[in-house]
């Protein structure tokens, strides 16, 4: 169907409708209806920073130890990817002791980085943390040390303990308080099912009751996630359902064919449409373990908090491909999914923070010289993208072309669709409806570009931009190829 004939049908249509006739459905509509269904998080824009030692410069390359403050960089670009929540911790605080953290920077002891190899300053604590997240608008959420998560390997080191009681957790809620720091959100156990040598589940569970109880003795108005992953969560919930008010749990996966890898490597770069087929598909891997996760706990309803996720895809610098627009607008799908899932997940990121390479990071850190400055990746523009446009509240997409993934959410009288062209060559041109009307102004934000681009310091200024337009008075639309867009639009 050329333009003018999709027009002359789109009009048609539209008469049909303002005639009173039902609405018309077809393979060339977006069908919306704006009637809210549930309410969307704010934090399922969540970033998650963890000191990653010698594996990447992470977190202390983002501090400027010259003007003991943060990059200047780095607080800009994370202010316009504005992070809803930001997470300090991860396995690292099984071995860290917060308290070697505060206080005056030339007291603070240095401590080993167990898991990732070198050496902290410990120069950044909690209170950078929180200052950071301040500045850049987030929502601050602490991992506390959990007796280790019951692993021996991570409790002493060089003759010192490391690990830490739910008094010291309990300690760490107190100092926020005392300190006028406003950490509202704290994460009870890491991971703590993925290890043999750690808790088992009645172990964990009991131990996060005490947990909770003594960090809510510290500040009653603070909530609560414990682990509930592998199996987990209806147990959890159970003994220390009353307590808490998440349950955590974590997706890191390799979305390629292990019968025939396409985006390990540099082998992505050989075969395009493999590696766009491939990462078309990743939101499958997404959406099942979502679902295992919410469906092992069987009738019990509890909010669910995906504390990391990301892709590990092996490479010479970890995720090669996540440079590649290709790569954004796979997780411009995962993000779809996140939203899908949003009646229980209320706390979700798609990558990890920042870093010095591709460590499955929303924001890449180059070495501060000349113009090489921090800058986003793909993934980073996507959720920047939905962030700033998106509603309250979900609403239900009726229908809509294929090769289009779209989700919709509204906020008072503005509907919002996020929409991915899955398509890698081919635009998409559609009808939008929303209930029996047609939309006749609005706004579109658009990110559009070849998916074999990639993004680095030299052209981050250049490639992947967000570009704003109107919205068609004809109420039709083309989505060029491979792009992701973010639709306000009146709910009429």
């Amino acid at each position: 169907m050329n333009r003018r004939t999709f027009l002359t049908a789109s009009a048609a249509a539209a008469a049909g409708i303002a005639a009173g006739a039902a609405p018309v459905q077809d393979a060339s509509t977006i069908s919306v209806d704006p009637t809210l269904r549930f309410e969307l998080s704010p934090y399922l824009f969540m970033q998650f920073m963890e000191p990653l030692g010698v594996t990447d410069g992470s977190v202390e390359a983002a501090w400027d130890h010259l003007r003991d403050d943060w990059r200047e960089d780095v607080v800009s670009v994370t202010r316009e990817l504005g992070p809803a929540m930001m997470r300090w911790g991860g396995i690292f605080v099984d071995f860290y002791r917060w308290r070697e953290g505060v206080g005056p920077r030339d007291a603070r002891p240095p401590m080993l980085n167990l898991l990732w190899g070198g050496i902290e300053s410990n120069q950044i604590g909690t209170g950078e943390f929180v200052d950071f997240c301040r500045r850049v608008g987030a929502e601050p959420l602490i991992c506390v040390n959990f007796e280790s998560d019951g692993r021996r390997q991570y409790m002493n080191a060089r003759g010192r303990v490391r690990t830490a009681d739910a008094k010291e957790a309990a300690d760490w809620v107190t100092y926020c308080r005392a300190a006028s720091l406003g950490v509202r959100h704290w994460q009870i156990g890491n991971e703590t099912s993925y290890d043999r040598n750690g808790f088992d589940l009645e172990t964990a569970a009991r131990k996060t009751v005490e947990f909770a109880r003594s960090m809510r003795a510290a500040d009653p108005a603070i909530q609560l996630i414990a682990w509930g992953d592998s199996g987990w969560a209806a147990r959890m919930a159970e003994i220390a359902g009353e307590h808490v008010q998440y349950l955590a749990f974590h997706h890191m996966f390799d979305p390629d064919d292990p019968r025939r890898p396409v985006l390990r490597g540099e082998l992505y770069r050989r075969d395009p449409d493999a590696t766009w087929a491939q990462l078309m598909a990743a939101w499958q891997v997404a959406d099942a373990k979502i679902r295992s996760v919410r469906d092992s706990l069987g009738a019990r309803k509890m909010p669910l908090a995906m504390t990391e996720c990301h892709f590990v895809i092996p490479g010479r610098d970890r995720n090669d491909v996540l440079a590649s627009w290709a790569a954004g607008v796979s997780y411009a799908r995962i993000l779809h999914t996140h939203q899908r899932h949003g009646d229980v997940l209320k706390i979700a990121t798609a990558a990890d923070f920042c870093g010095t390479r591709w460590q499955n990071n929303a924001v890449i850190i180059p070495t501060p010289k000349g113009n090489n400055r921090a800058y986003l990746q793909p993934v980073a523009l996507v959720m920047q993208l939905y962030r700033h446009h998106i509603g309250s509240h979900a609403i239900t997409v009726a229908g809509a072309p294929d090769g289009l993934d779209v989700v919709a959410s509204r906020r008072d009288d503005r509907v919002y669709l996020h929409v991915a062209n899955t398509r890698r060559t081919k635009p998409i041109s559609a009808a939008i409806r929303i209930a029996n009307g047609v939309p006749r102004s609005g706004r579109v934000f658009e990110i559009a570009a070849d998916p074999d681009v990639e993004v680095s310091y030299l052209n981050s200024a250049d490639v992947m931009k967000t570009t704003e337009k109107p919205f068609a008075a004809d109420g039709v639309w083309e989505f060029p190829a491979a792009s992701v867009s973010a639709l306000e639009l009146p709910a009429l």
